[in-house]
């Protein structure tokens, strides 16, 4: 067998198929170790993130502390006020009350209302700006002093009074930067600079504390938030923080999104390239095919033309032989052999053309084709041919399909040696025929049943190895049919099976 490019087209294929298979496979391990760096890398920050948490909330649960003891601090310096307002309406008593008065008059931060029992203003302190105005405890002041139960005051003579109070203005300015710092953790908490998605819960994880990195409308979804929980759980262990006023809490964190990105970067990289790759590799093959087309239609004109001019000569030559006395004894042999010839031209002549089927008598063709080859082989080569009775006309281009058959015969013959048998029948299933043509040669291993068809395959010492090329040309590109071997067995023989649409 020959050995041309052609045939060692194969292994080049599976060569370049390996080497891109490395190279993936190459780029694949080195972006998950990177993807894995990276990922512990995030790990690495989410705890150091954490027990940053932890201690800015440690410093927060102190604060916090720190403004409860200063709440009641207030509330103490609220009671002590109102004994010494009591002290100094109190007009029965025989004490010195201008140490009660300036007590009283001391308080520059705490907001106070004294009311009677009708909820007239009697006394008032340290109102903001919108009450100041007002001489009645109206429903507005009412909700404003709602925090803090009214400290009764008896004078002893039965004018009862209320003292109305809330918190210091000092206080509420400290509660306030409070309230703004404990914001700003909690969106620390929920944006974490790491950017991997965060679950803070109780300890018992009964309740979810914050949350970052994640879809908010999503995470309303029970289902959702324990999914989300159960993957982190099985990514990473989670931590445990102290977490303000709640005790301890439990911080469920994965890798981020970007992460995972990256992880199948690569991947939808490859499949982006190697669908460029085989799309341009169609539309080179499809070019290089149809240069290929045009050139060995190129070449079968030109044949065709060359082969014109000489048999026009040969032509001519019989007629004057014919004229003669005595006509040569083989001048019928070499008027059927330029008839052949005629019929090779035609062939190379219709290569590349727009193909016009015509309805033909299958049957007539086949026939006549075999007995022609029967004729023209040794005595030593069988031939069988069932075809059945009458007429079977489907469209079809008769010199080329007369090509095809004497190509797949001729193929059977040089595969079965010295002698053998060929066996042709023909079978109609209704919508379309099959042809199969059989021989008892040497068959074909199941290694090259690929191969047989390509250019240049050819199992014989000599020869081009174009003979079934140009038969699967003819069949598929012409007549829209199929070629193909239908079955093959090493010393037994081959089947070429051609079917073609009725």
């Amino acid at each position: 067998m020959k050995t041309n490019f052609y045939t060692n087209k194969k292994r080049w294929k599976w060569a370049l198929a390996t080497i891109a298979l490395l190279l993936i496979a190459a780029s694949l391990w080195y972006t998950n170790r990177l993807v894995k760096s990276i990922a512990e890398q995030e790990t690495r920050q989410v705890k150091m993130w954490a027990a940053a948490m932890e201690q800015q909330a440690m410093m927060m649960k102190s604060t916090e502390k720190f403004f409860n003891k200063v709440s009641e601090q207030e509330q103490l310096r609220v009671e002590l006020l109102a004994n010494a307002y009591r002290h100094v309406i109190d007009i029965s008593s025989n004490e010195n009350t201008a140490i009660y008065l300036d007590i009283f008059r001391n308080n520059i931060s705490i907001p106070l209302v004294i009311t009677d029992t009708k909820g007239n203003i009697l006394n008032k302190a340290n109102l903001p700006p919108e009450q100041e105005g007002k001489q009645t405890f109206d429903d507005e002041m009412k909700h404003y002093y709602s925090k803090f139960p009214p400290i009764k005051i008896d004078p002893g003579y039965g004018s009862i009074q209320y003292l109305h109070y809330n918190e210091s203005l000092i206080y509420t300015e400290l509660k306030s930067v409070l309230e703004g710092m404990t914001k700003h953790f909690m969106e620390e908490i929920t944006l974490n600079s790491v950017g991997a998605p965060v679950i803070i819960t109780n300890e018992d994880q009964s309740q979810i504390l914050s949350f970052g990195n994640l879809d908010s409308l999503m995470m309303k979804d029970s289902s959702y938030v324990a999914q989300q929980i159960a993957i982190m759980r099985d990514e990473n262990e989670p931590l445990q923080i102290e977490f303000m006023n709640t005790g301890k809490a439990t911080v469920f964190y994965r890798t981020s999104d970007l992460v995972e990105q990256m992880r199948y970067y690569p991947v939808i990289q490859f499949i982006v390239a190697a669908l460029f790759i085989l799309i341009a590799y169609l539309l080179f093959s499809y070019a290089r095919r149809s240069e290929q087309n045009q050139v060995w239609a190129g070449m079968a004109k030109e044949t065709a033309h060359q082969l014109g001019t000489p048999l026009s000569s040969l032509m001519g030559w019989i007629e004057l032989m014919k004229m003669q006395e005595e006509p040569f004894a083989g001048t019928y042999e070499m008027e059927k052999d330029i008839e052949r010839l005629q019929i090779v031209t035609d062939r190379f002549s219709k290569i590349g053309s727009i193909p016009v089927l015509e309805p033909t008598n299958i049957i007539y063709h086949i026939s006549d084709t075999m007995d022609y080859l029967q004729k023209r082989f040794s005595k030593k080569f069988e031939f069988e041919v069932n075809l059945p009775e009458g007429e079977l006309v489907l469209p079809l281009i008769p010199s080329l399909f007369r090509w095809v058959l004497e190509n797949v015969t001729k193929n059977a013959i040089d595969a079965m040696g010295d002698h053998g048998k060929v066996t042709l029948d023909l079978i109609d299933d209704g919508d379309h025929i099959h042809i199969d043509i059989s021989d008892t040669g040497k068959g074909i291993a199941k290694s090259q049943l690929k191969q047989v068809f390509n250019p240049g395959y050819t199992s014989k010492k000599r020869g081009w190895g174009m003979g079934l090329s140009l038969a699967r040309r003819i069949i598929e590109d012409y007549h829209k049919g199929k070629i193909f071997v239908k079955s093959s067995v090493v010393g037994q023989g081959t089947t070429f099976r051609i079917t073609l649409k009725k």
